[in-house]
């Protein structure tokens, strides 16, 4: 299974962010950020994959300072690999 990640290092921007996102119809979540993110502050918006290309353009609108970046993550089985997006 794969799934994305925005992570930012204020608790406040993230769950703006998740809100916004689900109030304009994209499925969300608010997860702990996994540790090979870097740092943050602690909890990330989880969004299917195949949004990716509409969170791009809503982060790009908005500018928000805390933002951190966007995750890719995979689970194998038990873990977890994180691979930072471009």
């Amino acid at each position: 299974m794969q799934y994305a990640i925005a992570v930012f290092r204020s608790r406040n921007d993230t769950l703006h962010f998740a809100n916004f996102l689900s109030s304009n119809g994209l499925m969300t979540a608010v997860i702990n950020t996994p540790k090979e993110a870097g740092q943050a502050c602690g909890i990330s918006v989880k969004f299917p994959i195949e949004n990716l290309t509409s969170v791009k353009a809503i982060l790009a609108k908005k500018n928000i300072q805390s933002f951190v970046g966007l995750f890719k993550i995979t689970d194998i089985g038990v873990r977890k690999v994180c691979e930072k997006i471009k």
